[in-house]
């Protein structure tokens, strides 16, 4: 375990990281991810794309084989969070970064939150629909802005490092920091960005939150109702969780993230 006690980027990075991005699916709109695949390749040039599918279906393997050059099938649900982590477990790349299968955040976006990353302004970057400089194309239902804004706010006030958003579906990491988080996650399904950007802070990492385009897809297959209940309950096991590493011996010496650095673009960016 590297001494974090202060979360400060590594000035050795190297000057073009290789990067590697990982792609959690089931179930996806597949003109929706092909086409997605495509722009992720043209606007990031990734080392590799790996997909990590769920109970697919034949003809959407097929199809993914052509288009990226992993992609690792799972007969079983393993959720969002289990598909995540066997995906970067596996990466071997500078930096690691996963994206929602619906394209909600555009690659354009996806660079600006693997630019901290890359210049090694932050160990952790994460998008942010909640940055006061978002740009929202189509925002979710009023219920659903709701319970999100909601849980945001108890997810603030429970947890130890405050962020603006917390489940955002774009977020980077360097290696290095993912090799000391990855072993403390748990969460297999929606849960695990809280997780990670808990278990982050609790570890010291500096994490930039990142403005984004952002836009809802109504066909996400989030589901309204459980998946509140499921975080809500994921929540209190989290905050049990980070609070032990906190208090740990080992890390004692580690300063916590209190809360995320909110990165504004350049006006060229």
């Amino acid at each position: 375990m590297t001494d974090r006690s202060t979360p400060t980027a590594d000035p050795t990075v190297k000057a073009n990281p290789s990067i590697g991005i990982t792609i959690p699916a089931y179930d996806p709109d597949m003109l929706r991810l092909e086409q997605f695949i495509d722009d992720i390749e043209e606007v990031l040039d990734p080392e590799i794309v790996r997909i990590e599918i769920d109970a697919p279906r034949r003809t959407h393997v097929d199809r993914l084989e052509d288009a990226v050059d992993v992609v690792n099938v799972s007969n079983e649900r393993r959720g969002k969070g289990g598909a995540i982590t066997e995906g970067f477990d596996a990466l071997e790349t500078d930096i690691f970064m996963f994206a929602d299968a619906d394209g909600s955040v555009p690659a354009s976006s996806l660079r600006h939150v693997l630019q901290q990353t890359i210049d090694g302004t932050a160990d952790v970057s994460i998008g942010s629909r909640r940055h006061p400089t978002s740009n929202i194309v189509a925002h979710q239902t009023i219920a659903r802005r709701f319970l999100g804004d909601t849980f945001a706010f108890v997810a603030r006030k429970m947890l130890p490092t405050e962020c603006r958003d917390y489940q955002c579906g774009a977020k980077a990491v360097r290696r290095e920091a993912w090799e000391n988080i990855g072993p403390h996650c748990y969460e297999p399904g929606f849960a695990w960005d809280l997780e990670f950007i808990s278990v982050a802070g609790a570890l010291g990492y500096e994490i930039a939150e990142v403005p984004v385009e952002w836009e809802d897809h109504p066909d996400s297959t989030v589901d309204p109702i459980s998946t509140p209940i499921e975080l809500a309950t994921a929540l209190v096991e989290v905050k049990r969780r980070t609070g032990a590493i906190a208090t740990s011996p080992r890390f004692r010496e580690i300063t916590e993230t209190n809360r995320s650095t909110l990165t504004m673009l350049e006006d060229d960016d």
